[in-house]
């Protein structure tokens, strides 16, 4: 797959996540956001939680297993360390979450999945 082709799946993907998150009660603080250190796909609160969220889509849903990986965790910890002293408000507990999406799947949100 071509690099343009492999970004609007995943532009779709997390557009899919943002609706997803919206239908269970969260507000989408920013989307895309990039920083030195790594990219945060979508952040979202719900209540006193500030989510930052990596958005895996895969064309199949056993592609979804290896989907994330810890590399890839530590780029978006990274990230929402830089990002939360600006969004965070005080006392909010902030989070790295993760969604899987495939194609006629329901999405799959894992939550709080990275600890330093």
């Amino acid at each position: 797959m071509n690099r343009q082709r492999a970004e609007a799946r995943g532009r779709r993907g997390e557009t899919l996540a943002a609706w997803w998150l919206r239908l269970h009660g969260w507000r989408i603080v920013a989307q895309r956001q990039r920083v030195g250190v790594g990219e945060v796909d979508l952040i979202a609160r719900r209540g006193g939680t500030l989510a930052f969220i990596e958005v895996k889509w895969r064309a199949n849903a056993a592609d979804l297993d290896t989907a994330i990986d810890a590399w890839r965790l530590r780029r978006v910890a990274a990230a929402a360390s830089m990002l939360a002293p600006r969004l965070a408000r005080p006392r909010e507990n902030i989070r790295v979450d993760v969604m899987l999406l495939a194609p006629w799947r329901r999405p799959h949100h894992l939550t709080n999945v990275w600890q330093p």
